[in-house]
């Protein structure tokens, strides 16, 4: 190796080592300068991380003992809570070194707003999905119909809720879909109403039906007493008259009384002579000879 290479590279050694040596030199300016901060910064990450998970577990507590809140979204809530702290403290810190964080929330809320856009319809479910777990038009293990959608509810979350049909097929429905229609919850009422309705023939005697009727509520001892039966003249159809009887029961025996007093009553005619009639129409011909030439006689 030439002289003029060695020197080329003991040249090169030495502006790197001043470069390392300058580099450390700088470090330790900056250390030296921003000590202070540093600890501050570190001091409020610490504080801040500590504080912010004590009073997220604080507001979980809080928000579970009132019993008002499902735990679904006293979980949500309490995690709101915790980032939106975590959140204050990174702003905090960056703010101890001298950082801008005018643009730096600025450029988070553009960000927010661009994924609340994005994500529409998910968010819909998700801010649905609370107002279901706050209000609680149903629980789990009730019966609602909502629209087109009737069953049992299995599970309320966040985004869906998972029913299960009449008819033992699994749904999962948005809850938005759920919340923007009327909910019929069928089971959570400790009673409810029957009615049947009952056509007699109109030469038979309403009189007679009011009373078979009254006596088939009585006797069955799922009908409740208090409201009492009730038997009423409901229409005068074009074949019959017909009778409404309306019973009250426990709503867990809604469906079996339904259909056993539907049987009943007819039975129950049956053996009375009480004739529940079939649809009948009275059709009057005009005679051919009052027709001339394709008009009406006289026309």
């Amino acid at each position: 190796m030439t002289a003029t290479r060695l020197a080329a590279l003991e040249n090169e050694l030495s502006n790197e080592l001043v470069a390392e040596l300058n580099l450390a030199s700088t470090a330790l300016g900056w250390l030296r300068e921003n000590l202070v901060h540093l600890a501050g910064a570190l001091a409020v990450l610490v504080i801040g991380v500590i504080v912010a998970r004590l009073l997220s577990k604080a507001a979980d507590r809080a928000l579970n003992r009132s019993g008002r809140i499902e735990p679904t979204v006293a979980k949500f809530l309490s995690n709101i809570i915790r980032y939106a702290l975590w959140a204050v403290v990174a702003i905090t810190v960056l703010t101890q070194f001298g950082v801008q964080t005018t643009s730096i929330i600025a450029a988070l809320g553009g960000l927010a707003l661009a994924v609340g856009l994005a994500l529409q319809g998910t968010l819909s479910n998700v801010a649905a999905g609370v107002m279901i777990l706050i209000q609680r038009p149903f629980r789990v293990g009730e019966t609602i119909s909502a629209g087109p959608v009737l069953g049992t509810v299995n599970g309320i979350g966040l985004f869906t809720t998972e029913m299960v049909q009449p008819d033992g097929l699994y749904v999962m429905v948005p809850n938005n879909e759920l919340w923007n229609k009327p909910i019929v919850n069928l089971t959570r009422m400790p009673t409810r109403r029957f009615e049947l309705l009952i056509g007699i023939s109109y030469s038979d005697s309403i009189q007679q039906a009011r009373e078979e009727l009254l006596s088939l509520a009585g006797d069955d001892a799922r009908v409740l007493g208090d409201p009492a039966p009730e038997v009423f003249v409901s229409a005068l159809a074009d074949s019959s008259v017909t009778m409404g009887l309306r019973v009250w029961c426990a709503t867990g025996d809604y469906l079996a009384l339904s259909w056993d007093l539907t049987e009943a009553a007819k039975v129950r005619f049956d053996k009375a002579g009480l004739t529940i009639p079939f649809p009948q129409r009275e059709v009057r011909t005009i005679a051919a000879a009052v027709w001339r030439s394709g008009r009406p006689h006289g026309a």
